[in-house]
């Protein structure tokens, strides 16, 4: 079902801000301080060059106000006053200086434009030793004498609210996820004309409108083995002789707030197809277990469960769910966790966090990578992504161990293993009784729209075309019985 907000982008915003600034206001007055500058950040010099690496705002400049491509520009805000932005505009013939913001969240601000960041500390208070400096800051800024730089009970205040989405933010992850979506419909098109993975990531990139640098972080796009390296970084430039499988992980970001979808694609083969179907019924039970008040961690011990019970339908083992959880044999297949905090970043921050006040609240024995182990609020935004992959490294280990090397149908994983993996990707939003999948929606969006061949997305294609691989069956809902902590 898609959403159509009922308030304009100003309204939500404002919204927004008002939201942030209690926020802050409390932070600030828990730890004793006047005030804080937000800095956007500077882009650093490549070693021994007269080049800069891409900039990138940082996430706590973004969440005051969407302007991501504005270096060494400063936010200043004392609880009481008008926020001030101290905005960059460099005398600079070499580049094109940035022009005077004046979208509508400029109301809330007095933009006071300077032409060099030495220029900014008389606009500031004198005294800021009781506030404190967010970001990363140069040598010039810590000549300034913040009394406080990223301060930790501060950040752990702030870093624990984020977690709870605005609706203003939320509309800007659905407008991510929707960018998205139209990504991915042209990079599946162009895996199906048997493109290269340049040509693929090209396409999507073409689809979005954005360049490399303006994406959450740089596109998997992995054919064939390659979908068995986690974070695939190659752009092969010529397409392989046989292109069997395509597993893409490519976001969109707007006005700073990240998409993170991941789909994985069969080109001519029915059994993988038919697997990627039946993989899509994992995801998509996963996610109807989703809701406020959820132990993530249950979540992910879940995720293991329903992977295990796929591999062994799908042949790939010959043992039940609960003893490939308790030896760690699903650890084999789905080495990495179920999921993620989304929002400013991809990988969002306070996702182990106890409480405001800080402390982490541990992961499942067995389970170092889960980036997730706090029960879920309204408000959260989620990744919901379970994966299978034939990695070698593991498949090695565990066929040098006695017990899980015996659980596996090493014929079958022989057979399997040219495909590489499948990870199957939404974004969760979640409310007290469900979740609002936004990957889902947008794919249902460009379907209404017809803007793109197929159905909604390539699981379902999977789905329609080759049907369900010889002895799956359909799952029921997750949480019926709780996963085995391994």
């Amino acid at each position: 079902m898609t959403h159509d907000s009922p308030r304009s982008l100003p309204t939500l915003y404002a919204a927004h801000l008002r939201t942030l600034m209690r926020r802050f206001d409390e932070a600030l007055a828990a730890c004793g301080l006047a005030g804080v500058l937000v800095y956007s950040g500077s882009p650093p010099l490549v070693f021994r060059d007269d080049q800069h690496y891409p900039f990138k705002a940082h996430a706590w400049f973004k969440a005051w106000l969407p302007l991501i491509d504005a270096p060494d520009c400063l936010l200043c805000y004392e609880p009481g006053r008008k926020l001030r932005l101290l905005f960059l505009q460099p005398r600079d013939y070499w580049h094109l200086p940035p022009a005077t913001p004046r979208e509508f969240w400029t109301d809330a601000f007095d933009v006071q434009p300077i032409a060099e960041l030495a220029a900014a500390r008389p606009l500031l208070p004198a005294d800021l030793t009781h506030f404190a400096f967010i970001g990363a800051p140069t040598a010039e800024i810590s000549a300034w004498s913040p009394g406080a730089v990223n301060p930790q009970a501060l950040l752990a205040r702030l870093e624990f609210e984020r977690a709870i989405k605005t609706d203003y933010e939320l509309e800007r992850l659905r407008e991510a996820s929707r960018l998205a979506a139209r990504g991915h419909r042209a990079a599946a098109r162009a895996f199906k004309a048997g493109g290269s993975e340049f040509e693929i990531e090209l396409a999507f990139l073409s689809a979005c409108g954005q360049r490399e640098q303006e994406l959450p972080y740089n596109p998997i796009v992995a054919l064939n083995e390659g979908g068995a390296v986690l974070h695939y970084q190659v752009l092969e430039r010529k397409a392989p002789s046989t292109s069997r499988s395509l597993l893409i992980d490519a976001g969109c970001e707007v006005a700073g707030y990240a998409s993170d979808v991941t789909r994985t694609h069969s080109r001519k083969d029915r059994d993988f197809a038919a697997l990627i179907t039946a993989f899509d019924d994992v995801q998509q039970n996963l996610c109807a277990g989703v809701h406020a008040g959820v132990d993530w961690r249950d979540v992910h011990l879940t995720a293991h469960r329903l992977v295990a019970e796929f591999l062994n339908e799908a042949d790939v083992t010959h043992c039940d769910a609960e003893e490939a959880v308790d030896s760690g044999l699903s650890g084999v297949f789905m080495p990495h966790g179920i999921g993620h905090l989304l929002g400013l970043q991809v990988h969002d921050v306070g996702g182990w966090q106890a409480s405001a006040e800080g402390g982490e609240i541990p992961r499942p024995e067995g389970h170092p990578y889960l980036r997730l182990t706090r029960v879920l609020q309204p408000g959260f935004v989620v990744t919901m992504e379970p994966g299978i992959y034939f990695i070698d490294q593991l498949l090695d280990e565990a066929r040098a161990d006695k017990r899980r090397g015996k659980m596996i149908n090493w014929s079958r994983v022989q057979q399997l293993k040219p495909f590489g993996g499948i990870r199957i990707e939404d974004d969760l939003a979640v409310t007290a009784k469900g979740c609002e999948n936004l990957t889902r929606d947008a794919f249902q969006v460009l379907e209404m729209r017809k803007n793109a061949i197929g159905g909604p997305d390539a699981a379902h294609s999977a789905r329609r075309s080759s049907g369900r691989p010889k002895g799956t069956k359909r799952r029921g809902k997750p949480g019926s019985r709780r996963g085995t902590r391994g």
